[in-house]
């Protein structure tokens, strides 16, 4: 038996994206898709003092281009507001220190130009942290035939996978009878039951990106995902 997940990089995702990478064998980054503009590519959300809280990457990114020909647009410090804005809402928190050598890999050390690139960095070191193991890959590694389930089903065949790993969202346009007689079986997440951990700022709140667990969790946030 062989899992794989294919999904389009975001910025720095929650908890849930990172739960599908650590079900699989192999990690597919479907970059080559279509970009889509105000969704999880180029933001993610915060928890702050007065609630949710968007984290945006500028881009050039619009509906013509694939995600990784997305470039980001520096005329802004971006990077260090995302850096600042961090530290101001989680220093307070017991780990946050922990993670400052990566905050200033990522935010304070390098220029970064494509949207992908940083994507696929950030998500490739906290996966690290995480302790997941899965292989990961990019899209443009493989033949890719037109339709969203023929390209996923070319993939997982192209690495002799038998298992696909869905987020739920994906039930609107996946056709598992397609995968049926393709001899793949499907599996849909259940993000339903992730525990509650310390989170500063009032009501908890799951859907943040991943960042809020580690700073409050630290080396004890898989537990919270999936232990």
């Amino acid at each position: 038996m062989k899992k794989i997940a294919i999904i389009q990089s975001n910025y720095i995702p929650w908890k849930g994206y990172f739960h599908i990478i650590q079900k699989v064998d192999h990690f597919v980054f479907l970059d080559t898709a279509q970009y889509t503009c105000r969704d999880w590519r180029n933001r993610n959300l915060i928890k702050t003092p007065d609630g949710k809280k968007w984290l945006t990457v500028p881009t050039d990114g619009t509906q013509s281009k694939k995600i990784n020909e997305v470039k980001i647009d520096n005329s802004t410090n971006w990077q260090y507001d995302h850096y600042q804005t961090l530290k101001h809402n989680y220093s307070c928190c017991e780990y946050y220190k922990d993670f400052i050598p990566l905050l200033d890999e990522i935010y304070m050390k390098k220029e970064w130009i494509s949207l992908s690139e940083l994507n696929q960095y950030f998500i490739r070191k906290i996966a690290k942290i995480l302790n997941i193991k899965t292989q990961f890959h990019n899209s443009n590694e493989f033949i890719l035939p037109p339709g969203k389930n023929e390209k996923i089903i070319s993939i997982i065949h192209q690495m002799g996978g038998t298992h696909y790993v869905s987020g739920p969202s994906a039930a609107d346009y996946i056709k598992p009878e397609l995968f049926e007689i393709n001899g793949i079986d499907i599996e849909f997440m259940d993000y339903s039951n992730y525990l509650q951990y310390p989170q500063p700022w009032n009501e908890f709140i799951h859907g943040v990106t991943i960042l809020d667990l580690l700073f409050c969790t630290g080396s004890q946030a898989a537990k919270y995902i999936w232990s």
